[in-house]
């Protein structure tokens, strides 16, 4: 019996990247999986997997959210897991950054995630019982340059201590974890640049990037039923960098 047998799991961001990662590990330990994603291309071929069902997702649309959830709940009988992983960056330094970088930013790292929660919790509260976690980054526990996207990933760890203190009464479990600098396509130019990779892995005590499954199973110990008395917690999957 897999490690989330049964539970019915939504995972925004979940065509592609870490969260396509995600899907697929949620669906061997036993969930039926829900991949939102605003590609539709990506939605499509992660749909013909079996266990993993596709559905469009702008996760800055509070309509969207309203029906997508509905659907689910209708069609699935419940919602326990929600994963808030859909996110952008920037590496504009703060005097290249306009109102539009900063809304952009803002709406799908800080908005998306709050709409996420807003929408869920009142099924979660109902039923008496969820998990949620909330995909912030490293970038919201230390100074790192990148501006707009640590604001926004902070507005996600912020939210999700107030949430969780908020909710724990109803059973539902609300946590945050912070990846460090992960191997995925948004990384990729890191890789190709042998200077720049050196410097980084020089700062990360485990001298290395992460990989996509050391996140997804962080992710997936707080999504299950072990994680049962850890809400509000924040776990950084950053090889050390944020210890020094």
């Amino acid at each position: 019996m897999g490690r989330l047998q049964d539970k019915i799991a939504i995972i925004t961001g979940g065509a592609s990247g870490i969260g396509e990662r995600l899907a697929m590990l949620f669906k061997d330990e036993g969930a039926t999986v829900i991949a939102a994603d605003i590609n539709e291309d990506a939605l499509k071929k992660v749909s013909e997997i079996e266990g993993i069902h596709g559905k469009k997702l702008d996760v800055t649309n509070e309509d969207d959210w309203a029906n997508m959830l509905k659907e689910v709940k209708e069609e699935f009988g419940a919602i326990d897991i929600l994963i808030n992983n859909a996110g952008v960056s920037t590496e504009k330094q703060l005097h290249e950054t306009d109102y539009a970088v900063w809304e952009f930013m803002l709406k799908i790292n800080g908005f998306g995630t709050m709409m996420g929660m807003k929408h869920t919790l009142p099924y979660m509260k109902e039923a008496g019982k969820g998990a949620i976690v909330n995909l912030s980054s490293v970038t919201a526990l230390v100074g790192m340059g990148l501006n707009t996207y640590t604001a926004a990933k902070g507005s996600v760890r912020a939210i999700t201590k107030a949430a969780a203190t908020e909710y724990g009464q109803f059973n539902v479990r609300i946590n945050a974890v912070f990846p460090g600098v992960i191997q995925t396509p948004m990384t990729e130019g890191l890789e190709s640049s042998s200077e720049q990779l050196q410097r980084i892995n020089a700062m990360t005590p485990l001298q290395r990037l992460g990989k996509p499954e050391e996140v997804g199973n962080a992710i997936l110990f707080l999504a299950s039923d072990e994680a049962s008395f850890i809400t509000g917690a924040e776990l950084a999957i950053d090889g050390g960098y944020s210890a020094l």
